[in-house]
């Protein structure tokens, strides 16, 4: 019998099974998708305080989110690291004052030892100014990191898979019921039908938390979460230094324009409440027109539809505190727990962040050391994910390193295999000396020995897993690169 079953494959479930497996526990993990399909690849891909929360007055929140920014960056610096953020004065809305006290706060609970502080901007001089309409004098900048988010969700389900646990993907957990002091879990998925048995269950699906407690676990009349739609538009690149935009809107909201994989400009978010089904949720209309109102409200370049190369939408599954307004829902995690060790206990996950996600984890792990007891200590704050163990101002001289010893191939292709899986490149690469070597062209410097890895070390099993969410490469080729990855996957099985 298993320790602990988890029932979904975002970044929840992923921190979850890895820090229970690290602690000794006996763990399994099963994602009816893929990896990070649902909301967690679907968001502003930050890792970040939320200024925005201390106006809603989430200080726990926005504290342990500023403490996580560092320890994450040195949990993975291929794929998290820093950005300096310019928030430029609107005058009408928030006064410079406001914003320069938020900053200070921001500043002061972040316990910043690498990231640098905030400081005042002259638009008319910074090159920050350059891309926006001439009315925009002032501003602040400050610091917050980037995340590539589906990796995230990829990198801990990896090192949870290289602890011992089992990562089950394209797996519909079709019912679990207490039997016996613990659960039987019913599985549908690659290999055909399974059943499991673990003492403990740990309900991390997301936007599908309460479809899990009715219709999985058997009961019914469970309303505990809050579906908020987010939506963000991918649009050529509006301007050319490497700095983001945190703008306000004229309704008190915020937005952020963010580089994009090199030649794009990705803006966003939109937040309103969702009814429908999670596995259908697109961009509507309406917010596509907030969106580019919003960005022509700032930018001198005017920002139309004809721009936009791709949207994207997820939906966040808050708890349901019965705020009146979306933006205004808690972003908060919230844990509930039912039953206990005699018979069968379950955690059941609700909201939470890509940047509070480790900590989340260990919250979980906190209550199932009280049902199973406790194995290890806590040990994710050192810990670094797959790919991850250097410095995190080290990223420039391990590429000159992979150039090295490998320099037959472009330092193009190397820098972004580098991004993308850090130390372990070597391992993709192999004994590649040349590009030929690397076998098959998909196009964009994608080779089937990286395909090849992505199957057989990540769970891909699809051209979408690999170009929208393994590498980010989906706006990098044509629709024939496309079918000739997706015959060359087929030909693996």
């Amino acid at each position: 019998m298993l320790d602990i079953f988890v029932i979904g494959g975002g970044i929840n479930g992923a921190s979850v099974a890895r820090d229970a497996v690290g602690r000794g526990y006996s763990v399994a993990l099963a994602e009816m998708n893929d990896l990070a399909s649902g909301t967690s690849s679907a968001a502003t891909k930050l890792i970040h305080g939320g200024l925005r929360y201390l106006e809603h007055y989430e200080f726990r929140l926005v504290h342990e989110a500023l403490a996580e920014r560092e320890v994450l960056w040195a949990s993975a610096p291929h794929i998290i690291w820093p950005l300096r953020f310019v928030l430029p004065h609107h005058k009408g809305l928030r006064p410079a004052a406001i914003l320069r006290a938020g900053l200070a706060m921001y500043d002061y609970m972040g316990g910043r030892r690498l990231l640098p502080p905030t400081k005042t901007l002259d638009l008319t001089r910074d090159e920050a100014g350059r891309p926006l309409k001439p009315g925009y004098k002032l501003a602040f900048e400050y610091s917050d990191c980037w995340v590539n988010d589906a990796r995230f969700v990829v990198l801990n389900a990896r090192d949870a898979a290289d602890r011992g646990a089992k990562i089950h993907v394209r797996t519909k957990v079709t019912s679990a019921r207490r039997e016996d002091g613990g659960w039987t879990v019913e599985l549908d998925g690659e290999g055909g039908r399974e059943t499991v048995r673990a003492r403990m269950l740990i309900n991390a699906a997301g936007p599908w938390v309460d479809e899990v407690i009715n219709g999985v676990m058997g009961k019914n009349g469970a309303h505990n979460v809050r579906l908020v739609q987010g939506s963000h538009i991918v649009v050529k690149k509006l301007y050319d230094h490497d700095r983001c935009y945190f703008f306000q809107n004229s309704d008190g909201r915020i937005f952020f324009a963010i580089p994009y994989e090199d030649d794009f400009t990705l803006i966003g978010t939109t937040d309103r409440d969702y009814h429908g089904d999670p596995r259908n949720v697109q961009i509507t209309e309406e917010e596509t027109d907030y969106l580019l109102a919003a960005a022509n409200e700032y930018f001198a370049q005017d920002v139309t539809r004809q721009e936009i190369v791709w949207t994207y939408s997820g939906v966040r599954p808050l708890f349901d505190d019965g705020a009146s307004a979306a933006q205004e829902a808690t972003r908060d995690y919230v844990l509930k727990t039912d039953g206990d060790a005699a018979t069968g206990a379950v955690i059941n996950v609700f909201g939470g962040k890509l940047t509070t996600s480790r900590r989340l984890a260990e919250s979980v792990l906190e209550k199932i050391e009280s049902v199973l007891g406790k194995k290890g200590e806590a040990w994710t704050k050192k810990g670094t994910l797959p790919g991850g163990d250097f410095g995190v101002k080290s990223f420039d001289a391990e590429v000159r390193r992979l150039g090295m010893d490998y320099p037959g191939l472009p330092a193009s292709l190397l820098r972004r295999l580098m991004r993308l899986y850090g130390t372990r490149t070597r391992a993709l690469l192999g004994q590649a000396r040349t590009e030929q070597d690397l076998g098959q062209n998909f196009g964009s410097d994608l080779y089937a020995a990286e395909v090849s890895y992505l199957v057989e070390q990540e769970w891909a099993r699809t051209a979408e897993d690999i170009l929208w969410r393994r590498t980010k490469l989906g706006l990098q080729v044509g629709a024939d690169d496309v079918a000739r990855l997706e015959a060359y996957i087929r030909s693996r099985k």
